[in-house]
């Protein structure tokens, strides 16, 4: 089981580059951002760009992976993404995974003054998007004219440090999506259940990640695929357990330890903000950090 953290963009530089600092100091797998022009109950404070900050991360640190959880087409171009990769990728010695998603109907999907995409529209553009950003991470030259997305002897010069590419941590629950993971992803993501979150119980959301897990299974099996080739990611704090995992090492190590059942490799939690959805006791969060993966084996 590796343990992650995810660090939302809302301090300037010079103060969250002791986070991310902290971050590797404290021992965590990954240390993501969330890629979003503005998010939720965050609108209107600061929001920094995901991926300048995963830049200046890479430059304060030396052994943790960084990546986004999640970038999506909703302002994204796979032509303009690809060469940001790259450079990120150089810049940090082969440290970045790239979670990525279909995008939901929040903030970003009207900031550039268009209707939101219905559901189907998200799909269609994902199922486009993510095989052709695979093909500019590992092509020196490519052209591609599709239905949303073009590009014209675009090159890729000189490639991700890792090879083929940077690993792709697809976030997805629907068939369409979980598809495309078995196909494109070396991990999976998934924030549980969103139809749980108010009134489920923690018993209903192990129960319908139990049933993620296996359709992603079976999505593999289709490409003639090993499920266990995926690491398998969820993402905390979305589920009816909320914060609770948070309030002890003990509530934690038990949480993990159902979820690590289910087939999950990673866990990542949400770096204490108080004050939000996201407050916690620093103290037990760091602990956490450093004394639950042993436990966990």
């Amino acid at each position: 089981m590796r343990l992650s953290t995810v660090i939302l963009p809302i301090h300037p530089w010079g103060k969250a580059q002791k986070t991310w600092r902290r971050a590797e100091e404290l021992g965590f797998h990954a240390a993501y951002t969330y890629d979003h022009l503005s998010w939720r109950t965050f609108r209107d404070g600061p929001w920094f760009g995901a991926l300048p900050t995963l830049t200046a991360a890479a430059v304060v640190t030396q052994n943790i992976r960084l990546g986004t959880l999640v970038t999506s087409p909703n302002f994204r171009h796979p032509v303009t993404l690809a060469k940001e990769l790259i450079s990120l990728d150089d810049i940090s010695g082969g440290r970045v995974t790239l979670g990525i998603g279909a995008g939901g109907s929040g903030f970003d999907a009207t900031a550039l003054g268009r209707e939101p995409w219905t559901p189907r529209e998200r799909a269609d553009r994902f199922a486009e998007f993510v095989p052709l950003l695979d093909r500019l991470l590992t092509e020196d030259s490519v052209s591609y004219e599709g239905d949303f997305y073009a590009a014209h002897e675009a090159r890729g010069i000189p490639g991700c440090v890792q090879r083929p590419r940077l690993p792709f941590a697809v976030a997805a629950t629907g068939p369409r999506g979980l598809r495309l993971a078995a196909r494109h992803g070396q991990a999976w993501v998934t924030t549980g259940d969103p139809k749980l979150y108010e009134n489920g119980t923690s018993e209903q959301s192990v129960h319908a990640l139990r049933g993620q897990v296996e359709k992603l299974a079976d999505a593999c099996a289709e490409i003639g695929r090993n499920v266990a080739e995926l690491d398998k990611i969820l993402l905390t704090g979305f589920t009816p357990d909320r914060g609770r995992p948070l309030e002890s090492l003990d509530a934690f190590v038990d949480f993990a330890g159902r979820h690590t059942e289910l087939g999950f490799t990673e866990i990542v939690l949400h770096w204490p903000i108080p004050d939000s959805d996201f407050a916690a006791d620093q103290k037990i969060f760091e602990r956490i950090a450093m004394e639950a993966p042993a436990q966990l084996g």
